[in-house]
């Protein structure tokens, strides 16, 4: 017999090596996974198995959320087409997830585990299926070199699946958010939410500066997702991410795309010296040396012959070929303006004439509208050279990247800069359709007092030219008004590729199969609606601050460019905005907040009052002072109204949550502005705040009296009481 010594291990069973089936299922799907308990991620236990502090566990939650939203955004409208021009749809299925998400904060099934394997699917549909180019439509007109069917499965079918599926994804995600949100008083969570969405939108932004492929955005999402999951990762969430990443990497290596702040770009070439330009799988431009273009090029020269062609300004420059043209008419100097840096550089690389490297030639990365109103330059002609965006301002509205450069201001503006003598204005596309031509040609008839020329042959370029002084033109074709014309489009309302002021009947099916998709789903999946009935007023807030800020998104498009610079910074400065109102929140209590709903409503009035041609006026410095002061500051007030209703609301996640889902209900509001403009949305936001006010009042008589929050001693709070 041998006995055991003091320092002999203690013989191990064989059922002591084995995993128990619980303990399977957390190594396999994660412990949050395989354990059906709500409220997870803010309880004690799992916190203490985190890598990251509780409060910056949130800041990077958010920044995940936001930064994936942005991501699903910009990938998706790159290879599924529809979405170049329904950006808005796959905000509305963030809005919504994120809504049903916060919901869900106490349920018993936490689903954040499952966010990167539903990303990983959405991704993976989106590859296999994507829609590379889509025909113009009769009501909503999309353009593209050439006539083409789309590829990939019809509207009805790629547009639901998107949107349910980015539902999906943004519901996961949001639902980690929620259910480490409701840890924090709500004016706390609140001002981490807000922090990590501003670093998400700096990222992206930083990213798009720099032209990052996809793949960077992947393995940024990876890495915060494996850190957010920490020791309570599972195989399912390791396969996931490293899946995310391997699916855009492979994109990365099997294509020689490049990627642009605004397109997914593709080069393929032809002929000696002749390049074909795709963006978002749709034919954009071509590259060809000068000798071979087509006649059309060269209509605005021969419509004015005696032209000296000192200055000549060219937007929509693209890869050269109208510059490379004009240095051959003998232009002495061009400025050519290009909205997208990529663009620009294939042009200098890959154009046999080497128009850029030309000391004639100056150009200028930006908006054609924002070149117009910030030069001081006179030129002897003007070339609008194609410039149609094939795509949308990202994500916020129905505009598209060239739509203010189509109004009757920006021609009028246009007519400004040319010399009065024989200064002539030309423009030329793929107009498609003898609507949008005639809707063009009487543009330039308005801004000019005469009919223009029009050289067309339909199914090719047209091509309209128009000089200030009528005498110098010499055109074998005046343009011929029919019987019914489109009137032009303005900067109230800049649709020029819609045919009269009325929402497509695509738009309206479509928005209604949302709307009732998400009534389905939120009752489905996040309970009865009872639960969100005493949050009416934060519902009406948040289709009221969606509207608000869509606005404010189009107004600086018009006053400083459409490009994707000012579109981050005004998204940034809009959450900062918020940020500020909820500081002030945090340390002030208001007694009357009826008064911030009377300040609110004098802002809005201002807004209003205050039009956009009144600051186009403006040099650029007091130009954006005032943009700002007007813009931002019903943004302050409407946060400042939203942060007092919000900081002692007993439900915080089921609060936000109903603000959410009311911001997608203003996303799908803002679509009035196809009949409306854009101006008449703020009547909408003052009416949908007076709702709020109104199915809030109770909980206006509830508000105490106003409390200064100073800080005190030993991290405490003291407070005093102060007038209003």
């Amino acid at each position: 017999m041998i006995n055991d010594g003091p320092g002999d291990p203690a013989p191990m069973s064989s059922s002591a090596t084995r995993l128990t089936p619980g303990e399977l299922r957390a190594l396999v799907l994660g412990q949050d996974a395989a354990q059906a308990r709500g409220g997870d991620d803010a309880a004690s236990g799992p916190a203490r198995e985190t890598l990251l502090p509780r409060g910056l566990r949130l800041f990077m939650l958010s920044f995940l959320m936001l930064f994936v939203e942005l991501a699903l955004i910009r990938w998706s409208g790159s290879l599924v087409i529809y979405l170049s021009y329904f950006s808005n749809f796959v905000l509305l299925g963030s809005f919504l997830g994120i809504g049903i998400g916060f919901l869900r904060a106490r349920s018993r099934v936490n689903l954040f585990p499952w966010a990167p394997v539903a990303l990983v699917l959405l991704i993976t549909f989106v590859r296999v299926f994507p829609v590379e180019v889509n025909r113009a439509g009769n009501q909503l007109l999309y353009f593209g070199y050439g006539k083409f069917l789309a590829s990939g499965p019809p509207t009805w079918v790629t547009l639901p699946v998107v949107f349910l599926a980015v539902a999906a994804v943004m519901a996961m995600i949001g639902e980690g958010v929620a259910r480490t949100f409701i840890a924090f008083r709500p004016l706390d969570a609140y001002r981490l939410d807000i922090g990590g969405s501003l670093a998400g939108i700096a990222a992206f932004s930083l990213l798009s500066f720099l032209d990052a492929k996809p793949v960077v955005w992947a393995l940024i999402v990876a890495v915060v997702f494996l850190l957010l999951y920490g020791r309570r990762v599972g195989l399912l969430q390791v396969v996931a991410v490293v899946a995310l990443v391997l699916l855009l990497w492979s994109e990365s290596l099997s294509s020689t795309d490049i990627w642009s702040p605004y397109y997914r770009i593709s080069v393929a070439k032809f002929g000696v010296g002749e390049y074909s330009i795709s963006v978002n799988g749709i034919p954009h431009q071509n590259i060809i040396p000068v000798s071979k273009l087509q006649k059309v090029y060269s209509l605005p020269y021969q419509h004015d012959p005696g032209n000296p062609l000192n200055n000549v300004l060219i937007i929509g420059a693209g890869t050269g070929d109208d510059v490379a043209n004009a240095l051959h008419e003998g232009a002495r100097h061009i400025d050519a303006v290009e909205i997208d840096p990529q663009l620009y550089q294939l042009g200098r690389k890959l154009n046999p004439d080497h128009p850029y490297q030309n000391p004639r030639v100056t150009v200028h990365i930006n908006d054609g509208r924002a070149f117009l109103e910030q030069t001081r330059t006179k030129y002897d002609m003007i070339l609008f050279a194609l410039p149609d965006s094939l795509t949308l301002v990202a994500g916020q509205s129905s505009l598209r990247l060239e739509s203010y450069l189509f109004t009757l201001q920006a021609v009028q503006a246009a007519k400004a800069h040319l010399n009065p003598g024989d200064g002539l204005f030309a423009m030329y596309n793929y107009y498609r359709t003898t609507w949008l031509r005639d809707r063009l040609a009487n543009t330039l008839e308005v801004a000019f007092g005469h009919a223009p020329c029009s050289d067309y042959d339909v199914g090719t370029l047209s091509m309209l030219s128009v000089t200030v002084s009528q005498s110098v033109i010499h055109c074998p074709a005046v343009w011929q008004r029919p019987a019914n014309v489109q009137p032009p489009a303005t900067d109230i309302h800049p649709f020029v590729y819609l045919d009269g002021n009325s929402i497509p009947p695509l738009y309206l099916v479509t928005l209604g199969l949302i709307l009732l998709a998400s009534v389905l789903l939120v009752r489905l999946v996040a309970g009865p609606y009872r639960r969100m009935a005493g949050y009416v007023d934060l519902f009406f807030m948040g289709a009221a601050f969606m509207l608000l800020e869509t606005k404010n998104i189009v107004q600086f498009a018009l006053l400083f460019g459409t490009t994707w610079f000012v579109n981050a910074l005004v998204t940034a400065g809009v959450l900062v905005a918020v940020f500020a109102a909820v500081e002030v929140s945090r340390h002030v209590r208001v007694r009357r907040v009826g008064l911030l709903y009377l300040c609110l409503l004098a802002a809005l009035v201002v807004a209003w009052a205050v039009p956009p041609s009144a600051l186009l006026a403006l040099s650029p410095l007091p130009r954006f002072v005032a943009a700002v002061a007007i813009a931002f500051a019903p943004i302050f007030l409407a946060n400042m109204v939203f942060s007092q209703r919000f900081r002692d609301t007993a439900d915080s996640t089921t609060a936000f949550g109903a603000n959410l889902l009311g911001a997608m209900i203003g996303g799908v509001l803002e679509y009035l502005s196809l009949i409306l403009g854009y101006q008449w949305l703020l009547a909408l936001v003052a009416v949908l705040y007076a709702l709020a006010f109104i199915t809030g009042r109770a909980h206006l008589r509830e508000a105490g009296p106003m409390i200064a929050q100073v800080p005190g001693t030993a991290g405490q709070v003291r407070s005093v009481t102060t007038k209003p």
